[in-house]
């Protein structure tokens, strides 16, 4: 009698047991394949003409980037596929491409999830290219070197041993343009660029030209002389693309617009509110 009164019991526990493993059990869910075209160019394989090539991604074993795809094709599907990146958090800029006729950064360019269109991807317009994503950026940093991008005093005997003083109110006059990452996003995205990229520097140098404006700076002057001609600035038509694009959501164009008024004598650098340098660094 007593075993029969168990039997009810053991017959629910074996229940609930299959119904937990039933649970527990791994349920397969449907594949979100997402198709991306990626612009493909091998300069070894020169009887290959530039292409495009699909990939298909599984959303549901992908990240949600553009980035997380191209690195889950390059290690699961098509070793060959050649890219930049780096950082995978929009401080770089070393991932800058064309998605979705967009210049942005394939890490913090979210995937369309609409499995039903396709993700055409490109490597930054009207730029050599050296191989399938990857762009010639060697005359872009040699227009970012013709700038002169560092702090310039007239007394540099003493340079790097003491501070170079700023007020707050000076220094927030270079927000808005030290945040820049030399992506290129934006030059590459301005006809003007497209253009007379040999002469015009572009807004992303432009931008960094902020040491003109900076109160700790001494070379004003000197700098401006190196802007003075018809192309390095004055090829800017504000079009704008550039602010449209920028994927750290800068506005290039007000910054040359800034910089055309110092050429033009509109406007004049503020003399800074504290000049001078600090202590030095005694720590040992």
């Amino acid at each position: 009698m007593r075993n029969g009164a168990f039997g009810p019991c053991v017959s629910q526990l074996g229940i609930r047991t299959a119904q937990t493993a039933a649970a527990a059990a791994p349920q397969e869910t449907e594949k979100r394949l997402k198709k991306f075209e990626v612009y493909r160019w091998d300069p070894e394989r020169p009887e290959q003409k530039p292409r495009l090539q699909t990939y298909e991604v599984d959303l549901n074993e992908c990240g949600p980037m553009v980035l997380d795809a191209l690195i889950k094709i390059k290690n699961e599907m098509d070793p060959t596929l050649t890219f930049r990146r780096s950082c995978r958090e929009g401080i770089c800029g070393s991932c800058a491409m064309n998605i979705g006729g967009t210049n942005t950064l394939a890490c913090i360019a979210k995937i369309n999830t609409d499995t039903n269109k396709s993700t055409k991807i490109y490597p930054l317009p009207h730029m050599y290219v050296i191989k399938d994503l990857v762009p010639d950026m060697n005359n872009f940093y040699e227009q970012y070197r013709s700038i002169q991008p560092w702090l310039q005093k007239k007394d540099e005997s003493n340079l790097g041993e003491k501070q170079n003083l700023q007020s707050i109110k000076d220094r927030a006059k270079l927000d808005g343009l030290y945040e820049c990452i030399l992506c290129a996003c934006c030059s590459t995205s301005c006809p003007s660029y497209w253009w007379n990229g040999d002469r015009y520097l572009g807004p992303a140098t432009l931008m960094q030209a902020r040491w003109i404006i900076d109160s700790r700076d001494e070379a004003t002057g000197e700098r401006l002389d190196r802007l003075r001609d018809p192309f390095s600035v004055y090829r800017c038509h504000t079009i704008m693309n550039c602010t449209r694009t920028c994927p750290k959501s800068l506005n290039p164009g007000r910054a040359i617009g800034e910089l055309k008024k110092l050429l033009s004598g509109w406007a004049k650098k503020d003399a800074p509110e504290i000049k001078g340098q600090g202590v030095g660094d005694t720590a040992p």
